[in-house]
């Protein structure tokens, strides 16, 4: 089997191993504490922040503009209005030539 079958494989039996893991160790708690609710409750930022930093520092102006403007729209509008708001200006920047 070709090497990018063999990754796949792997990798979806790390996310599998790591979910039911995850589970079985919270399943384990009464309660869940504080510190664990609150750092779980950054995962999900966090994994945003890994796909969106290096766009941010590697790409050219519209995807730098387009950022700085998602982050300041994303604290007035829903999540999925800010996605659309980036995704129109990001194509309209790109066309534009930046």
């Amino acid at each position: 089997m070709p090497v990018n079958v063999w990754t796949i494989f792997g990798a979806a039996i790390v996310t599998y191993a790591a979910r039911f893991g995850g589970h079985l160790v919270l399943s384990r708690f009464k309660r869940i504490p504080p510190r664990v609710d609150a750092a779980l409750n950054a995962v999900p930022a966090a994994v945003l922040a890994t796909l969106v930093a290096p766009a941010a520092v590697s790409s050219g102006p519209a995807e730098a503009l387009t950022l700085a403007v998602c982050l300041v729209v994303g604290f007035r509008v829903p999540m999925m209005a800010m996605f659309c708001i980036g995704w129109v200006l990001i194509v309209a920047l790109r066309t534009a030539g930046l």
